[in-house]
């Protein structure tokens, strides 16, 4: 069987939006995660340049994946 586009499969056999939508979470998570990490290598001109001073940016780093208002709301 050649491989097609999801949208030309029958309706029957498309992903569902449900699987869509955890995939889209669970990569906006993934790329949370990679942000806050980041947050722990700026130089301190940068982070005064947006406003957080180095603890701040460390405690934001130590956040859990999990820890993200757009998780809990779905």
């Amino acid at each position: 069987m050649p491989l097609s586009s999801a949208s030309s499969l029958s309706p029957s056999r498309r992903p569902s939006g449900g699987l869509r939508g955890r995939l889209s979470r669970l990569v906006a998570l993934f790329a949370v995660q990679r942000s806050r990490r980041r947050l722990r290598d700026l130089d301190e001109a940068i982070l005064r340049d947006i406003g957080l001073t180095r603890d701040e940016a460390l405690r934001e780093a130590e956040r859990g994946f999990w820890d993200w208002e757009q998780v809990r709301r779905g």
